[in-house]
């Protein structure tokens, strides 16, 4: 059993959807990680990356895509590329991904990692994610790895398409995992477990 398979096994007392446990069960995640943090790539923690950022908990990332209820066809929008583990995943759980990031560097490196994967259906941007890409707008699905602040930005939930789902971390000192779904006009809004996440920061205005 590899590694990542082990990761899933660990996973699976709590993540149930069996298409995320097989995709974390696929993708190497010390490839993601910086060299010296590979001996650690598979605990079930998050880990510093460059630019002050991390690759967040696997527990957390599994349980984003389950909530995302992801389906082969679905277009989606991830918001902070971080170390681009997160892109990785998503790219076997839905048709097109696109992904941004606000860091020059850490797009760079996640794209040539996921590259190197012989990942070819994820689309990398460099720019502010709290505005999302209006141009490729709508999306079925919106993952928000960073926390929002008070509240999940409009720009965002207005690219949801028809029957979206939308996952964020939101608040300030306490941050909660969060998923918007569009039903109709209606978006409702879930609040669910506790996070701890780095803050969304806006690039330019």
């Amino acid at each position: 059993m590899t590694e990542a398979s082990s990761l899933a096994e660990l996973l699976r007392p709590v993540i149930k959807d069996e298409r995320v446990l097989a995709a974390i069960a696929s993708v190497p995640r010390e490839r993601f990680v910086p060299a010296v943090e590979r001996d650690r790539a598979y605990e079930n923690v998050a880990l510093p990356i460059a630019c002050g950022q991390t690759i967040s908990q696997p527990l957390v990332v599994a349980r984003m895509l389950e909530l995302l209820e992801l389906r082969d066809s679905d277009r989606v929008l991830d918001v902070g590329t971080g170390s681009g583990y997160h892109a990785a995943l998503l790219s076997l759980l839905a048709g097109e991904v696109w992904t941004i990031e606000r860091h020059d560097e850490l797009g760079a490196k996640a794209e040539r990692t996921i590259r190197g994967l012989g990942i070819e259906n994820v689309s990398f941007t460099i720019g502010d994610g709290s505005r999302g890409l209006p141009e490729h707008a709508p999306f079925d699905a919106i993952n928000v790895a960073a926390a929002t602040g008070p509240s999940v930005p409009k720009t965002l939930q207005d690219q949801l398409a028809p029957a979206g789902r939308l996952v964020a971390p939101v608040g300030v000192d306490a941050q909660r995992l969060t998923l918007i779904k569009r039903a109709g006009r209606r978006l409702e809004e879930t609040r669910l477990e506790s996070v701890r996440f780095v803050p969304l920061i806006v690039r330019d205005r």
